[in-house]
């Protein structure tokens, strides 16, 4: 039994290489901060807002946290495995691999002007890439060195979309379902092939404000919640949206010995949406 006034140590990631896919968005970002602060070095990894980034590896820096940026496109298996390339050439491991690159692709959703069945091939397939095939992409390209070393931890981020598919957002929530369905069965296959250390779990946030998603939550002219945005407030028991470092605490426990015996697991993270039954 552990002893009391250790349980802290647990979240001390000093020693330990983060690599945070989707790292220049919103929960990428928060999660590459709450780790840096947790004492990890972590890799900022990022394709189209390379600016923001820089900039939040720049701050971490000043504040005397150990971060970096790449860039990297994680729909590309080829661009993945040039980046793992050169870390091994620079010496740099991988301990804790996040998959956090995804959200809504607007013309892959359905509304007043786009209907199911006039959906187009190059989009559908942007916000499938974007939401699941990176995710397999990248755990191809940097799990083949925690199968070496015979560990690692993986956390990829799924969406309540998964478990709920959400009204306009059909190849969004066919993504996210495929994280999840692709978590665990990860989460079997590596344990059961290379080594009973290598974990794999998903977070599954719930309504989160990102850059991919509030065209369809916000309206762009007045910034007040659209009719979507409403309807979401009034089924979240917790009446709000999540907050970036909402994730931070379950990715920093799932990442720890805390969480050493939880594998394939998909934890929920949505102020009750999945619980309510809307009556």
């Amino acid at each position: 039994m552990q002893e009391s006034g250790k349980a802290g140590v647990e979240f001390d990631f000093k020693g330990k290489t983060v690599w945070v896919m989707g790292g220049s968005g919103v929960l990428g970002g928060a999660l590459s901060r709450g780790f840096a602060e947790a004492g990890a070095r972590v890799l900022v990894c990022g394709h189209s807002h390379m600016g923001r980034a820089a900039e939040l590896a720049h701050e971490l820096v000043a504040a005397g946290c150990r971060a970096e940026t790449r860039q990297v496109d994680v729909t590309s298996r080829e661009s993945l495995l040039r980046l793992s390339d050169e870390m091994d050439r620079e010496g740099v491991g991988i301990d804790i691999l996040i998959n956090a690159a995804g959200g809504a692709v607007p013309a892959a959703t359905t509304g007043a002007d786009r209907s199911f069945f006039d959906l187009e091939d190059q989009p559908l397939g942007q916000a499938m890439d974007l939401n699941f095939m990176g995710t397999l992409y990248a755990c191809q390209a940097f799990g083949r060195q925690m199968a070496a070393q015979g560990r690692g931890c993986i956390i990829n981020i799924a969406s309540i979309g998964a478990m709920r598919p959400l009204t306009r957002s059909v190849a969004y929530s066919a993504g996210k379902a495929a994280v999840i369905n692709f978590t665990q069965w990860l989460a079997v296959h590596l344990s059961q092939t290379y080594a009973a250390d290598l974990r794999v779990n998903a977070l599954v946030p719930g309504f989160f404000l990102t850059h991919q998603n509030r065209f369809l939550l916000t309206d762009e002219q007045t910034g007040e919640l659209t009719e979507r945005g409403q309807r979401i407030i009034a089924h979240t028991p917790m009446r709000r949206f999540g907050q970036p470092e909402d994730l931070v605490g379950p990715a920093l426990w799932l990442a720890s010995d805390a969480a050493r015996f939880v594998q394939g697991a998909a934890i929920v993270v949505d102020g009750g949406v999945a619980a309510f039954g809307g009556i």
